[in-house]
């Protein structure tokens, strides 16, 4: 028997044990209705045109890859930034929120919500909705919306609904419980836009296509620039893991390609206010799908803690765990401290500003045994911005 690609599920949404659809019964008629359609839509030519025109001259694609010279000489290694920060509205998640508003279009879908953490997914599917002239709501936790609130403005400037979720620990989780619950009560005239390679099949797979683009730019860029299309590391942070699964996609079939995904470790994995799903986590369903999930022994999703919005959540998508149990990623976790010290590092090295889920990525360099042989490329997801009123607290100190 043939083995079976990393980078593609099987009929029923299964990355080895993990995926599926998890969903209450009035949503089995969306989840059909996108499971049934949308690799038609997406690989049809109308669409591929409009959503690679859209990439280049919307979003500013190919992103570029920068040899972080500083750097590199600071690990001794070679290392390549891919600067998902400099996209239009900076990160990594406009390239999966135009993706599935042109196909909420082709679906006849004529409102369009989404959930969002960070606020960078919230900020890039309110943009393509200003574009696509469609009603956008955007459900946010409450403490995400006071501590991101330079993205919660732009949202609402872009003419988005942001609705806050008081329920939990407010955060991302909570978010996405709103969103699902108002697809549940509109299930005929809307889109969900998730955000990560999380939820029900089709979901992780779709948003995983949309945002391959990244690793199918590294591989020609790689090459242009060292000869080879294959880097020995991608190392890429990992919350529900969408900039990962990007990163990671067109390497995933590649094993000398090392996959390294950096996890939150919050305040210390054992601490009790962390987010390192694989290394506190165990098999559950979470938001649709069966995956790692942070919880109790009967099943109460446990409340995890990031100073990054992005990845404070308490599960990772299917593929992730997937590459996780199998042995295929190495999964590495860094505390709040390390992230910060690795944005400034960065900022002093190179003069780039940072987005702190990206900062997470940076601080498990310190944790891979890098020589000058090996060439490194690692996911800069978004950009700093969002995250100035957190780092301003330790400009003093610095």
């Amino acid at each position: 028997m043939a083995i079976q690609s990393y980078q593609k599920p099987d009929d029923k949404g299964y990355y080895g044990k993990f995926g599926g659809a998890y969903i209450p019964e009035m949503l089995h008629r969306n989840v059909e209705e996108l499971v049934s359609k949308y690799m038609d839509i997406i690989y049809s030519a109308s669409f591929q045109k409009e959503y690679n025109n859209l990439l280049k001259d919307y979003v500013g694609r190919p992103s570029p890859l920068f040899l972080a010279e500083r750097l590199s000489k600071q690990f001794n290694t070679t290392i390549y930034l891919k600067r998902e920060d400099l996209n239009h509205t900076g990160a990594h998640k406009i390239n999966n929120a135009i993706g599935q508003v042109l196909l909420a279009q082709r679906l006849g879908k004529k409102r369009i919500i989404a959930e969002t953490g960070a606020g960078q997914h919230g900020v890039a599917t309110a943009t393509v909705c200003a574009l696509m002239g469609l009603e956008c709501i955007v459900y946010m936790g409450a403490v995400d919306i006071e501590r991101q609130a330079p993205n919660v403005a732009r949202m609402k400037m872009l003419g988005a609904k942001v609705i806050a979720a008081t329920s939990g620990s407010q955060t991302l989780k909570d978010a996405t419980n709103e969103a699902i619950r108002d697809w549940i009560n509109n299930p005929t005239d809307t889109h969900y836009v998730i955000g990560s390679v999380v939820g029900p099949h089709p979901y992780p797979d779709m948003v995983a296509r949309f945002q391959s683009i990244i690793s199918e730019e590294i591989r020609w860029q790689l090459k242009e620039k060292t000869g080879s299309e294959l880097p020995t590391h991608v190392i890429a942070c990992v919350g529900g893991g969408s900039n990962a699964a990007g990163a990671f996609y067109h390497f995933l079939d590649e094993p000398s390609v090392k996959l390294v995904a950096v996890e939150a470790a919050g305040l210390g994995v054992d601490s009790g206010m962390s987010a390192a799903t694989t290394k506190l986590g165990s098999i559950g369903v979470l938001h649709g799908s069966k995956s790692i999930v942070m919880q109790t022994e009967d099943g109460q999703v446990v409340e995890p803690h990031s100073i990054s919005a992005g990845l404070d959540y308490p599960g990772i998508g299917p593929l992730h765990a997937h590459l996780f149990d199998s042995g295929r990623g190495i999964f590495l976790s860094a505390t709040d401290e390390e992230s910060v010290q690795a944005a400034f590092n960065l900022t002093k090295q190179e003069g780039i500003i940072p987005a702190l889920e990206s900062s997470h990525a940076l601080a498990g360099l310190h944790q891979l045994n890098l020589t000058d042989k090996d060439v490194v490329v690692l996911c800069l997801s978004g950009r700093g911005d969002k995250d100035m009123s957190t780092y301003m607290k330790y400009v003093d100190a610095e």
